[in-house]
């Protein structure tokens, strides 16, 4: 069997070229940017802006990552412990800070940092989006808007101050200049777009759908260029106020800020957050639109409701009413979503999947997923049984590939042995760890949970299930062995023509040779007396091997080898024989794995015990 898991497929010379070529792009990218700096201040100001946001939002997530375990994530955890809990914390953040963006973020850094869940964020969002109708309320009352922004150079003052006064209040400090930079950063991105903020609202006229949808448009987009739905408003409110927007208009633009202030969420959160920001700023930004598409297929009903309402209670102000309006649609989004936050939230899943991380396997390695166990399997007793067998046999031909890794053999000699072992290819990797986490050890937690739903009713059967397991056992154990192997295997390999160097080439042939020597054991008939022959020598011949450590202690008397050479050596030594003790107890307990002598019958559902041979070592 040729080994399609580790070996490179692709050649080294290509793996250069493709990194020069990254390193190039990036270098192009950078100057096309300082390039279209010089040509257009204003993009330098809305580029500059944004800097400040995303880097404002580490800060925030940094202060909570180091304030995790403290009395913050304790407040936030019990405010965020149930979905209405999280709703009313949503509500009340939002009429805090009056601003929705902020709430968002600041979520979503939650959620970054594992202080909250994705289901909490889901229903903090959800609060968030129905407290911004408090903002619209106070703006309409009063006609003007208290606006965080001139706070931000206080804030960041304050914040680089905490740090030097007292460790105890840096966190604090941290989050405070956090904040700060977004303020400031919103205020950039607002005079990146400066020329916008001239609109005259007034002289765009329109009818009927065309003007619901027009306005709509025209409201999304003043909140992108502001970056704030608040701002938005108070420009909605003075020309509503004037006479220059009709109350139908002042509508659209309400709703179409709506759009707009879950864009810059989407946006940093994509950027600049985990998996779990990503899916949130996502949900943020369906919530939002599919509230906008609902009222306005409903858009004649909710106006009516406003006008029915504001007749009802004597709510004649324009200003009142379009608060009203807000607060209505706002509630028909909240009504939609609140029961569908569970399959929202695995659909989040589907569409964004956790990622792989990054360098976790070797060149070329793959993921392993098991080749022989099937849910239709477990209809038959016998048929399951068999195909743990067989799923073993797999994961015990991949622990041999692994220690081949581990000494730096390829592993075709496995399959095609020679009598002289090829020297090291540098570089000598250390990626046996690796190894285990996306091979071994899924694999055998496959054949775990396999086994538990298998239905038991001979006692025969379950002593081929726990010597089975056993096996699995061994082959985990042997590839932990060999990932400590590999650590003086890497650093004294990589010293041709001294002493040491020689001996750990032939720790490394003996290995091999063991290795070699149990494929052809394991090649044999089960139950034969060729194989029983062949176990019994392979045994004897692993007892014999096992000698003792004279000569280490010799050449280290002789000063060929050093006190820490030696030490390296005689540890090594004693993991290669564990290995070889492992190849020994796997030939011999597979003696009793056929199922050539045991019929049994009836589903295969059943959960049993599994054995004691449960990987609990070395982070398993």
């Amino acid at each position: 069997m040729k080994n399609r898991y580790l070996n490179s497929m692709v050649p080294p010379v290509i793996l250069r070229h493709l990194k020069k070529a990254k390193f190039l792009g990036l270098g192009l990218l950078l100057i096309a940017l300082v390039y279209s700096f010089v040509m257009s201040s204003a993009w330098l100001v809305l580029c500059y802006g944004l800097a400040l946001f995303l880097f404002g939002m580490q800060c925030i997530e940094g202060a909570l990552q180091s304030a995790a375990g403290g009395r913050l994530e304790q407040i936030i955890a019990k405010s965020t412990e149930t979905p209405i809990k999280s709703f009313l914390f949503g509500i009340g953040a939002t009429f805090l800070l009056q601003s929705t963006t902020l709430v968002s973020l600041l979520t979503i850094a939650f959620l970054s940092t594992g202080m909250i869940s994705l289901a909490g964020g889901l229903a903090v969002i959800l609060g968030t989006n129905f407290g911004a109708t408090s903002g619209i309320w106070l703006l309409a009352w009063a006609g003007q808007s208290l606006s965080l922004s001139p706070a931000a150079l206080p804030m960041l003052v304050v914040g680089v101050l905490l740090g030097f006064i007292d460790k105890r209040l840096k966190v604090f400090g941290q989050a405070l200049i956090g904040i700060a930079l977004i303020f400031l950063g919103i205020d950039s991105i607002k005079d990146g777009f400066g020329a916008f903020g001239q609109i005259e609202l007034s002289d765009i006229k329109a009818s009927g759908i065309s003007q619901v949808l027009l306005f709509t448009l025209l409201g999304f987009l003043l909140t992108c260029v502001l970056q704030s739905s608040h701002a938005t408003l108070i420009l909605v409110l003075a020309a509503l106020a004037a006479g220059q927007l009709t109350l139908t208009q002042s509508f659209a633009i309400a709703l179409g800020s709506n759009l707009g202030s879950s864009f810059t969420t989407a946006l940093v959160g994509m950027l600049s957050s985990d998996r779990n920001g990503q899916r949130l700023a996502l949900a943020h930004l369906i919530y939002n639109w599919v509230t906008a598409l609902l009222a306005l297929i409903l858009w004649l009903p909710l106006t009516f409701a406003v006008g029915a309402i504001a007749t009802v209670i004597g709510m004649h102000s324009p200003l009142l009413q379009l608060a009203l309006f807000h607060t209505l649609f706002n509630v028909l989004g909240v009504s939609v979503f609140w029961g569908i936050q569970q399959p929202f939230i695995e659909k989040l899943h589907l569409f964004l999947p956790d990622k792989s991380p990054k360098k976790q396997l070797p060149d070329g390695a793959e993921a392993v997923h098991p080749l022989h166990l099937h849910r239709n399997m477990l209809k038959s007793t016998d048929t399951a049984i068999h195909a743990v067998h067989q799923e073993i046999e797999h994961l015990t031909t991949l622990g041999l590939e692994v220690v081949c890794h581990a000494i730096y053999v390829p592993n075709a000699q496995l399959y095609t042995p020679s009598s002289e072992l090829p020297n090291p290819a540098r570089p000598l990797q250390l990626d046996v760890q690796s190894l285990y986490e996306w091979q071994i050890k899924p694999l055998y937690s496959e054949i775990l949970n396999f086994t538990s739903k298998i239905d038991i009713h001979a006692n025969k059967v379950q002593k081929k299930l726990t010597d089975a397991h056993i096996n699995a056992f061994h082959v985990v154990e042997m590839v932990k062995q060999s990932k400590h192997l590999q650590k003086n295997m890497q650093q004294f390999l990589n010293t041709p023509g001294t002493s040491i160097y020689q001996d750990y080439m032939a720790l490394r042939q003996h290995l091999f040779d063991m290795l070699i020597s149990f494929n052809r054991v394991r090649s044999l008939q089960k139950q034969s007396l060729d194989r029983q022959q062949a176990t019994e020598i392979f045994v004897q011949h692993t007892e014999a091997s096992m000698s003792p450590h004279h000569h280490v202690l010799d050449k280290l008397r002789e000063h060929k080898i050093d006190k820490l050479q030696a030490s390296s050596l005689i540890n090594d030594m004693n993991y290669v024989r564990r290995i070889n003790s492992g190849l020994s107890e796997i030939l011999i307990n597979s003696q009793d794995l056929s199922l050539n002598s045991v019929s049994t019958t009836g589903s295969a559902t059943k959960v049993i015990d599994t054995p004691n041979g449960v990987d609990k070592s070395d982070n398993a």
